[in-house]
């Protein structure tokens, strides 16, 4: 089956995998969709969030042809070839949730290169791969990932929706520009959907469910949140509306507040 209903970033993940697999040779074991391309809510907006399962820490020689063909990447000619987003994962770091935090080696959406990066190493990440099975190569992912209990994936969810949201209130100007603003209400919703139901949804499908459930003077600031998507490159470099990134911030002191009384509840 292919691995997502757009025909040109199949071409470019298909691409994509093919160079992966010359430069790795024996050190690949598999690499597989996460984000929304595998729990849904996905459009012609989306990142395209993947990791690669690799057998062993990649050398620097990898790590340089790598660093080279992402940037070849990044020049095909398609939106798709600038939002990819993913992490290489030697297996033993991916099989145990204990090993969340260390840093992998990641490209960031938009980027031409790979850092060094916790982004992907979280249990959400974990459970996305293992429980939704979009696999670009490799074995299935349930030999590759240990299996996570919702209680573990709401530690992960918790502890996101705290640590970023402290970050936000103490640095809001750092997050002042369309793209965020759009991005956190979103990220707030979906989290706080997941932490109450216990598996990952979508972003859509957070918003709905946080327009039904909490306050609804929430729901303009949610529905207007869509329009800030679109070109992020261009929209991280826009301002926010002032009056409601003001919102933003008490949304993220209102889901902060929501997922306390959730855990005290538990």
């Amino acid at each position: 089956m292919l691995p997502t209903p757009y025909a040109e970033l199949n071409q470019v993940l298909s691409e994509l995998l093919s160079r992966i697999q010359d430069i790795l040779g024996d050190n690949f074991v598999g690499a597989y969709l996460q984000g929304s391309f595998a729990v849904g809510g996905f459009d012609i907006h989306s990142d395209v969030d993947f990791i690669v399962v690799i057998n062993y820490e990649l050398s620097v020689d990898q790590i340089n042809a790598l660093q080279e063909m992402h940037g070849q990447i990044y020049q095909l000619e398609s939106k798709w070839a600038q939002h990819l987003e993913g992490s290489y994962f030697p297996k033993e770091i991916l099989r145990h949730s204990s090993n969340r935090g260390a840093k992998l080696w990641y490209l960031d959406n938009g980027a031409r290169s790979l850092i060094q990066s916790d982004h992907c190493n979280t249990i959400l990440v974990r459970w996305v791969v293992r429980e939704k099975e979009v696999t670009l190569a490799g074995p299935a992912p349930n030999t590759l990932v240990e299996p996570i209990s919702a209680e573990l994936l709401r530690e992960d969810i918790y502890e996101t929706i705290m640590h970023w949201g402290q970050e936000i209130l103490d640095d809001p100007k750092s997050f002042n520009n369309r793209f965020y603003q759009s991005f956190i209400v979103l990220s707030y919703c979906r989290m706080l959907h997941d932490l109450h139901n216990g598996y990952a949804g979508s972003k859509q499908e957070g918003a709905e469910w946080a327009k039904s459930t909490l306050d609804p003077s929430w729901s303009e600031l949610i529905d207007g949140t869509w329009d800030g998507r679109p070109n992020p490159a261009k929209k991280v470099k826009q301002p926010a509306d002032p009056e409601e990134f003001k919102k933003t911030l008490r949304f993220v002191e209102c889901v902060m507040n929501e997922s306390r009384r959730y855990r005290e509840r538990k």
